[in-house]
């Protein structure tokens, strides 16, 4: 599987790299291990941009050391992660750290023990935040992998084997982040850019690079959800949510379609999240008609962890509120 001149294609890479890679990224030049392994799981399934701009800095000025990521009560984790989605992984940050004891494991089969934490986020932290020659794939380093070595219809394993034979183990760290940006900037899913590609003349896919672009449509999931609203001046009732994508975070109580009155309805809109297309109903309800419920001042909604459907909601509700002239404060 491996090129004849494989020194010289690892040469090739790292000055492509020098010249054009991401260096700016701030978790590139961390020398805090932590650093990086948060932006690992900031970035699952986010783009770069949105997390580089909203999230990892407020977080890390909040949360500056494992330790003190690890003493914060879970709520103030999903404060600062307001609004990123997928908030299973700041739970599951939070308790991987909390078995930390204040240190990051550096062997692979140990961070594999950790909540939410996978093949490709224990390798890219031993390789990207400890140095350690071990081969990463990602989305965009399997499909530089795929194209190169001609491996189209490639398992996951067979492009886990080819990461450690193509490693460059005298820079292992710059070649996996050369792999990452030239998947991101040159090889592309849909209009790959092979003229900029230093990998071009030994690339296996170059010739028949359209059979490698083809990219499978994404199914959707229609979902409806409704939840009941109560206000009480600058107070709405909110309950902790107890499964689902928003487990323990602050939602609106949830309510049956079956006990929905068509005359309490508030308003709807849509909202999309993962996999899922949501179609938002609310409805107006009696507190009694709840159960448990936490009375949450408008005041407090910015310290909190609500996710943005529930922020959507909430701003729906006092549009509401003020056209009928029942409320003049914005939550």
């Amino acid at each position: 599987m491996q090129p004849k001149n494989l020194h010289s294609v690892h040469q090739s890479l790292l000055l492509w790299y020098k010249k054009n890679g991401r260096h700016d990224l701030p978790w590139r030049n961390a020398s805090d291990v932590y650093h990086v392994y948060l932006s690992e799981v900031m970035l699952q399934q986010t783009q770069v941009k949105r997390v580089l701009e909203e999230y990892y800095f407020p977080f890390l000025a909040r949360f500056a050391t494992l330790e003190a990521l690890a003493n914060a009560p879970l709520e103030e984790v999903f404060a600062l992660w307001s609004g990123l989605g997928y908030y299973r992984r700041a739970k599951n940050l939070h308790e991987s750290v909390k078995l930390c004891g204040g240190v990051l494991p550096r062997d692979i089969a140990q961070l594999l023990q950790l909540p939410g934490v996978g093949r490709y986020t224990a390798h890219a932290v031993c390789s990207f935040g400890y140095g350690d020659a071990v081969g990463v794939v990602d989305t965009n380093i399997a499909r530089v992998l795929r194209r190169y070595f001609g491996l189209k219809e490639a398992k996951e394993a067979q492009l886990w084997e080819a990461a450690e034979l193509f490693l460059n183990r005298t820079s292992p760290t710059h070649h996996n982040l050369s792999l990452m940006d030239l998947g991101s900037l040159v090889c592309l899913p849909k209009a790959p850019l092979c003229h900029a590609c230093p990998l071009e003349t030994s690339c296996r896919a170059v010739k028949e690079i359209e059979a490698y672009t083809q990219t499978q449509k994404k199914n959707y999931s229609e979902k409806n959800l409704f939840f009941g609203m109560c206000g009480d001046g600058t107070k709405v009732a909110m309950c902790h949510s107890d499964g689902g994508m928003y487990k323990d975070m602050l939602t609106l109580p949830p309510l049956q379609e079956s006990t929905c009155r068509e005359e309490a309805l508030v308003g709807s809109f849509r909202h999309s999240v993962t996999k899922y297309r949501l179609h938002i109903y609310l409805y107006r309800v009696d507190v009694r008609e709840l159960g448990e419920v936490v009375w949450v001042d408008a005041s407090d909604f910015a310290s909190l962890g609500v996710s943005s459907m529930t922020k959507k909601a909430l701003r729906l509700y006092a549009d509401t509120m003020k056209k009928e002239k029942r409320c003049t404060k914005h939550f």
